[in-house]
């Protein structure tokens, strides 16, 4: 019998209060019989809008049809046709805004939990089944791919499908790229993320760390290695600043860096071996999923007060509704329609505070959202000890650097086809957050995708 409720299946949660104080993950998924029971929301509709609604097309009314039978592993086995981390997409991608939002079942009411199932059958599989994988037969061609984050890793997992020797060159000393340096533990186990890096290993894939593109080898000296083409996927590491008074002050960090060093480093843990600076009253300079990560985790580190400082109205806020909701609960403060114009320091140059100025929005600008407009007279100062700006980053200017016929735009980023990832350099594909500036997972994926298709047909024709 089909499940006609007109409301998901509700994920059990860690409690606000309790959650706010560890780095254990705040939502704890399905039971199996949760996961059938909402399966069977699904209509099984036949022309699947929900499957264009993914970057990665992930066949999504048959891996849910798959749980209603109870055939947990096969439904695994049904998403990784199309999708290299099914854990990882589970609990970050935002599928309201995709897959989710195309459902028929949300015309009246809410739509099928597509993200929470898929998260329940990749958690299945990899709990309860111990995968082999056969490998490929190698068709005697290399592929380079510089960034193991989701771009990637789905070229990657793309690649080596087609008897490609794909070899990954990370920069950092752990493979996941933001997946394990951006997101925190509570949203995003690393282990689970090492788990499906695994099964790119058991297909094939090599993957070399502490491989600073740039440095170590040029893009053009990859070419002399041996190998037929290259995938950019280095993502968009460099953080950007306001430019207001005080940002060289103690006690100021960008986001990246904030978190990096929580979530790679551990500096959470008591014995970290590299601690970072607890402040008890932080302000969060950004609104978008990032500056909740940041915010969140503050809080965890055991911040009295957490501000974030969101320059629009919360209706413009880029991050998720979920994430919003989830600091809300954990009991950070939001300062909207307030903009930083200074960071106050004491005589010792550590950080004492911020001074704001009060918004309101005007006509919309480039991007839809209305433009927020500084009020007169509406200077105010909080006081905080530290301050964490989170509004955005772009790409590490050193493969631009050292690539001089590889095209970049104004901001940084690579310029590639949308289509193909095929850049101003024969041979160079590249796609993510190199090439779109700061953007969502899936969306690096989808990239990487395309990208490895892209590089498949590339060589053949040079046969």
């Amino acid at each position: 019998m089909p499940n006609m409720s007109l409301k998901k299946v509700p994920m059990p949660e860690q409690d606000p209060n309790v959650r706010n104080k560890n780095f254990n993950e705040v939502a704890l998924g399905y039971t199996e019989e949760m996961a059938i029971e909402e399966a069977k929301r699904c209509l099984n509709c036949k022309h699947k809008p929900c499957v264009s609604g993914c970057p990665v097309n992930v066949q999504i009314p048959e891996f849910i049809a798959l749980i209603t039978q109870g055939k947990f592993e096969e439904a695994y086995d049904k998403i990784l046709e199309t999708n290299s981390l099914p854990a990882v997409c589970g609990r970050v991608c935002p599928q309201e805004t995709q897959c989710e939002q195309k459902c028929v079942r949300a015309i009246k009411g809410e739509s099928v939990a597509i993200g929470r199932l898929e998260r329940f059958a990749a958690d299945w599989a990899i709990k309860n089944s111990e995968r082999t994988f056969e490998k490929v037969p190698g068709n005697g061609k290399k592929v380079a791919i510089i960034g193991s984050g989701p771009a990637g890793l789905a070229c990657a997992g793309d690649l080596v499908k087609l008897g490609y020797e794909v070899t990954i060159f990370e920069a950092f000393h752990l493979a996941g790229g933001v997946l394990v340096y951006g997101i925190p533990e509570f949203r995003l186990p690393k282990s689970l993320v090492q788990k499906e890096i695994d099964v790119l290993l058991k297909q094939g894939v090599k993957i070399h760390t502490n491989m600073v593109i740039g440095k170590v080898f040029t893009i053009d000296e990859l070419f002399e290695e041996g190998f037929d083409a290259v995938f950019i996927g280095s993502g968009a590491g460099l953080p950007s600043f306001m430019n207001i008074p005080g940002e060289n002050l103690n006690g100021v960090y960008s986001a990246n860096e904030f978190l990096t060093r929580i979530n790679l480093m551990k500096a959470y843990k008591e014995d970290a071996e590299t601690p970072i600076m607890r402040g008890n009253a932080i302000a969060v300079v950004g609104g978008g999923n990032v500056a909740m990560d940041a915010a969140r985790c503050a809080k965890r580190l055991g911040a009295e007060t957490v501000y974030i400082i969101y320059r629009r109205s919360e209706a413009e806020m880029p991050a998720r509704l979920e994430e919003i909701h989830h600091a809300k609960e954990e009991g950070i403060i939001f300062k909207v329609l307030t903009n930083p114009t200074r960071i106050l320091g004491d005589d010792k140059g550590w950080v004492k505070g911020i001074e704001c100025v009060e918004m309101e929005l005007g006509e919309p600008d480039a991007s839809g959202r209305r433009r927020p407009i500084a009020r007169e007279g509406s200077e105010h100062i909080i006081d905080v000890d530290t301050v964490i700006i989170a509004i955005g980053t772009s790409p590490n200017p050193l493969i631009r650097s050292t690539t001089p016929d590889l095209a970049t735009n104004k901001w940084g980023c690579i310029v590639a086809d949308e289509q193909t990832g095929q850049t101003s350099k024969e041979g160079v594909f590249a796609g993510g957050d190199a090439v779109t500036g700061a953007a969502t997972v899936i969306l690096a994926m989808g990239a990487g995708k395309k990208a490895a298709k892209a590089i498949d047909g590339y060589i053949k024709s040079k046969k």
